[in-house]
């Protein structure tokens, strides 16, 4: 498998390292931001093929957010995190482009199945 470049916005500051050394270790190159705004803001610099994108977030939602990198670039894929007991939002982040949705806490497995599945598409298209 080629190289991952993967975005982590997530407001959750240690969630989000911790996210990103685990990805790390497994061979993605992944970058972490702490707010909505930070992440569009890092979107142009570092082009990312793909996203992990909380929903809550106290600067803007997630689907702002998601609905703003769409239209930067839908070749993007966005894999939403949800921590609310939220599966509606995360159900509705797809209807809007989001390849799938975790809910948090997240399993590690699961999100790197995920990821693959997103580099998947993108090979394709």
């Amino acid at each position: 498998m080629k190289k991952i470049k993967l975005l982590i916005i997530d407001d959750e500051v240690e969630f989000a390292a911790t996210l990103c050394q685990r990805l790390k270790l497994r061979g993605i190159d992944a970058s972490d931001v702490h707010s909505g705004g930070e992440g569009l803001a890092v979107l142009t610099e570092e082009s990312p093929e793909i996203v992990i994108l909380d929903l809550k977030m106290p600067d803007m939602s997630g689907l702002d957010v998601l609905a703003e990198i769409k239209t930067y670039d839908p070749s993007i894929e966005v894999i939403m995190l949800t921590g609310h007991g939220s599966a509606g939002s995360g159900i509705e982040a797809m209807e809007k482009g989001a390849l799938d949705y975790i809910m948090k806490p997240i399993d590690l497995k699961e999100l790197l199945e995920k990821i693959e599945l997103a580099d998947e598409k993108r090979s394709k298209a």
